[in-house]
This record gives structure tokens, C-alpha cells and sequence, in this order.
């Protein structure tokens, strides 16, 4: 096979890259636009947070994973949640049937969220959230059980993803229209510039826009122009960008072209650096600093000879390493076939730690800077996501491209090409299309949920909604309604109904009444 002539993102590879005329030269880590880095000593001073992605079955078992991984070295937690969690059902909702507990941990109450973070002190591990239609409601429910252990809301650290427009362009867990949708998240924006102040109020999302089949270029532009939406969203509510930009923060994804992912994070960085400034008028340097979570490409993993996957995840997570991550998650071995075991998870857990000790990158700050080939694909992503972020805001923003189809369009064809060339042997994936031996069946144990978990979790929250004072919630719930139904902050709304013993898919309920729910257009090609 020989070299490619041009990268999945349709940039022209040339054989010997050399020093451009005028030479590139970049402003230091830790000054503006950030390209190298947003702080000046970066991994020397402090390393990334090693934050392993974790839920399954039931709080309890998730909350025993959550102890393992901290004591193994992790430095925070991130929370995956069951399908029915994602979507606002409670696990004894007839939608709910089947995928409680499969795809990370069911939560309904805030006796679950006692017991998820039973033993693990919220002022001092900070907590990732990947929920979004319902994250306000989920953030509630951690703000409420800080509130009963006497924690202040102002030591809370963490992030909930709360990125709702990328639902409707890559992973369908939407439940109501944007319109409202939007309100739910600059709702939090502003409860927590007030409230909660170190807590991150969005992740915006490329990492999902990716594995729907993006290519590297359009993960950036595609996500920088829904960050331009949601700040916009919050103007129109009152708070200025430098009061929502400082708790902005990023999710990336980290595929196998290991060049242009380094270049595409610092491509990033400089446009976000920027849009904020230039566009949206910040005075304040931490809003042009883009902050962001990096995990390795699930969609990169294959079923067959999954030990590969070990490698395939080392040089990912070394590319968001060098890129500049401020934090990371490995996937583990075994994700191509179910969730990862405890064993997938110490190996991808220790995967970070060799690079992080043992491979000398961390070190010295930006090393691969100076890099013909990666300051050429730097300049390039740079040029070419400006130029299609410019082609969404003509269409008059991230909303309307949604609203449209468009983007969603757009990935879908990329994702086409891209299935296309692995079918036709044109891109390489060992043991899939190349060098796989039939006969050679590699076989591992697979994590499974068992179908008691389902049955048991239906029978505590039945028996929480039966021990609880239900005139108290019953009130809690109208007085959501009310506030849905008004325009004041639905987050104070949300802590009391919650803490008043109102389940997730009540509250959820409320507002599929006044909000209705949102139905993806019909696509005809």
C-alpha cells in the first residue's frame, strides 16, 4: 500500500515537510492564543487528572469501582449513566425496560446519588457528569446530597457535559425541543456563577460529533461553533462572557492519526482563544483559555484480537498528552465487546501513569513544538475550521445548522467515506481488513449485567417513593411546573424537589408537559 496522499480531513500530506517562509513562530505556552498551552509550566507543574469513566448496574457496584479506581491512583471521577438516566425515565418506566444498568448506572433518586458517592468526599474529588438533557436535574441531586453531608456548595469541583446540541447531531439522547433545552443549560450557567463557582457548567462535546463519524477537522469546527451558540445563549439571558467563559470547558476525542490530533488540540485552542476575545469581546484571559477532557476513540477499538486495543489507546491517550489535555480517560481493551472489566480498567488506568512517569514527555512543555509537519497541520486545521465555522454561522448559527440537518448531514457523509475505505482496504485497521488470522479466536471475559440488577433497582426506587412524605414532593413537583412555566431559575427548583424526595423521571415528566419533547426531522436522501 503506499502513503497516502491526503488525511482523512482532506488536507494534502506532502513527503518532506521544511521550515515555512516566513518561519512559524508562536507566542509561549501560557499566553494568548494558547496554541502551545494554557499554562506556562503545564504537565511540569501539576499532571493531567487521570479521570477513568466509570458506572454500571447499580450505585453500589459503581460507587465499589469508584473506590477501586481512586485507590489504584485515579485523580477524579467520571459518572456514566444507564440509558434511562440519560433520557429522563425512571428504571421502572415502561421505556426504561431492559437498559437499566447496562450502559452505566442507574439513577433515580437522591438515595442513589447518597449511595454513589457514599464515602468519597465531594470537597475533595472532583466528579464528571456525562448526562445532558437531564444534567441540571443530576447536578441538583449532587448539590442536594452536598447540602445534607454539610459540604459547601463553593468547595464542590466538577463538570457536568449538560451539551444538549450535540444530542440532536450525534447521540439522539435529547428529550425536549432546543428552545427549552437551551434555557436548562444557561439556567445553570447562571445558578452556579453565583452558587457554585468552581464547577464546570458545560463540557462541550466533540468527542461524540467524532465518534458519530467526523472527520478531525469538522470535531473542531462543529464543536467551537456550538460553544459560539451557547454563548450566545447566555448574552441573551443577561451574563457576560467573562462570567460564563471561565467554567466553559472541552471533550475531545483522540484517534489514531497521531500528528493530526496533537495539531488539532492546539488548532483548538487558538481559534477558541480567538472567538472569545475577537468575537464575544472577553477581557478576561481565563475565558480564551480552552480547558478540556480528552478520551481515547472508542469508535477506533476492535472486537477482534482486542489486546491490540492496548496500544491503540497508549498512542491516543500520548497524543492528547502531548496535544496539551488537562485531563484524560483511557478506554479500556474490552469496550468493542461490553463494559470494561476491573482488569481493562487498571490496565487503561496504568497506561496513563507509564506515560505520565515513565516516558519523559512531561518533561518539557509543548515538545513536539517547532515540528515542521506539526506546525504545517496546525496552520492548516486552524485555516480550514475557521473557514466552516464561518459556513454555520452564515446559515445563522449551530441551532439552525441542527435545526436543518445540515450537520448532522455532514458527519453522516464522513462517516460513509470513511466505512467505504476500510471495506475497500484503502484504510488499514490490523486483525480487521489486514493481517487477521480467522482461526486465531481470542477469547476474554466480558463484564455482564445481570438481569436481577434490573429488578432490584425497580424495587428500591417503588420503595423510596413509598417511604417518602408525599404531599412534600407532590408540592416540590408543582412548584417545578410553576417555574417551567414562568422564567425564573428552575435550578433552586430542582435542589428542593429533589431533597424533597421527587425521583429523576418526575421531574422529568413536569417538563415534557410544558416543554413537550423534540422529534428529530425525518432525513430523505
Amino acid at each position: 500500500m503506499s502513503a497516502r496522499e491526503i488525511n482523512a480531513s482532506g488536507i494534502p500530506l506532502k513527503p518532506v515537510y521544511e521550515e515555512t517562509a516566513p518561519p512559524i513562530r508562536r507566542a509561549l505556552p501560557g499566553t494568548f492564543p494558547y496554541t502551545r498551552g494554557i499554562r506556562r509550566d503545564m504537565y511540569r507543574g501539576r499532571h493531567w487528572t487521570m479521570r477513568q469513566y466509570a458506572g454500571f448496574a447499580t450505585a453500589a457496584e459503581s460507587n465499589e469501582r469508584y473506590r477501586y479506581l481512586l485507590a489504584n491512583g485515579v485523580t477524579g471521577l467520571s459518572v456514566a449513566f444507564d440509558l434511562p438516566t440519560q433520557l429522563g425515565h425512571d428504571s421502572d418506566a415502561v421505556a426504561a425496560r431492559g437498559e437499566v444498568g447496562k450502559v452505566g448506572v442507574a439513577i433515580d433518586t437522591i438515595a442513589d446519588v447518597e449511595t454513589l458517592f457514599d464515602g468519597i468526599p465531594l470537597d475533595a474529588v472532583t466528579v464528571s457528569m456525562t448526562i445532558n438533557a437531564p444534567a441540571s436535574i443530576l447536578l441538583a441531586f449532587v448539590l442536594a446530597v452536598a447540602r445534607r453531608r454539610g459540604v459547601p456548595f463553593e468547595k464542590l469541583g466538577g463538570t457536568i457535559q449538560n451539551d444538549v446540541l450535540k444530542e440532536y447531531v450525534a447521540r439522539g439522547t435529547y428529550i425536549y425541543p432546543p428552545e427549552p433545552s437551551m434555557r436548562l443549560v444557561t439556567d445553570v450557567m447562571a445558578y452556579c456563577a453565583e452558587h457554585v463557582p468552581n464547577w464546570n457548567t458545560i463540557s462541550i462535546s466533540g468527542y461524540h460529533i467524532r465518534e458519530a463519524g467526523s472527520t478531525a477537522l469538522q470535531e473542531i469546527a462543529f464543536t467551537l461553533a456550538n460553544a459560539k451558540a451557547y454563548l450566545r445563549a447566555a448574552k441573551r439571558t443577561g451574563l457576560s462572557v467573562d462570567t460564563v467563559a471561565p467554567r466553559i470547558s472541552f471533550f475531545w476525542n483522540a484517534h489514531n492519526d497521531f500528528f493530526e490530533e496533537i495539531a488539532k488540540f492546539r488548532a483548538a485552542r487558538t481559534l477558541w482563544a480567538q472567538i472569545v476575545r475577537d468575537e464575544f469581546g472577553s477581557t478576561d484571559p481565563k475565558s480564551q483559555m480552552l480547558r478540556f477532557h480528552t478520551q481515547t476513540g472508542g469508535s477506533t477499538l476492535t472486537a477482534q484480537e482486542p489486546q491490540n486495543n492496548v496500544v491503540r489507546v497508549a498512542l491516543q491517550a500520548l497524543a492528547a498528552v502531548l496535544g496539551g489535555t488537562q485531563s484524560l480517560h483511557t478506554n479500556g481493551q474490552d469496550e468493542a465487546l461490553g463494559l470494561p472489566t476491573a482488569e481493562s480498567a487498571r490496565v487503561a488506568l496504568r497506561t496513563q501513569q507509564i506515560i505520565a512517569f515513565e516516558s519523559g514527555v512531561t518533561d518539557v512543555v509543548d515538545p513536539l513544538a517547532g515540528s515542521y509537519y506539526v506546525e504545517s497541520l496546525t496552520e492548516e486545521l486552524t485555516a480550514r475550521a475557521r473557514e466552516l465555522i464561518a459556513e454555520v454561522d452564515a446559515m445563522g448559527g449551530a441551532v439552525a445548522a441542527v435545526e436543518s440537518g445540515w450537520m448532522q448531514d455532514q458527519i453522516g457523509e464522513s462517516a460513509y467515506r470513511a466505512q467505504q475505505q476500510i471495506e475497500r482496504g484503502e484504510q488499514v485497521v490490523v486483525a480487521v481488513n489486514r493481517f487477521g488470522d480467522a482461526s486465531d479466536v481470542v477469547s476474554m471475559p466480558i463484564q455482564r449485567i445481570d438481569p436481577s440488577i434490573e429488578r432490584d433497582q425497580v424495587a428500591r426506587t417503588r420503595a423510596f417513593r413509598e417511604a417518602r412524605d408525599a404531599a412534600r414532593a407532590s408540592a416540590a413537583l408543582d412548584a417545578v411546573r410553576a417555574a417551567a412555566e414562568g422564567t425564573e431559575n428552575l435550578m433552586p427548583r430542582f435542589i428542593e424537589a429533589v431533597d424533597a424526595g421527587a425521583t429523576l423521571g418526575e421531574i422529568c415528566n413536569v417538563l415534557r408537559d410544558v416543554f413537550g419533547t423534540h422529534v428529530a426531522r425525518e432525513r430523505i436522501a
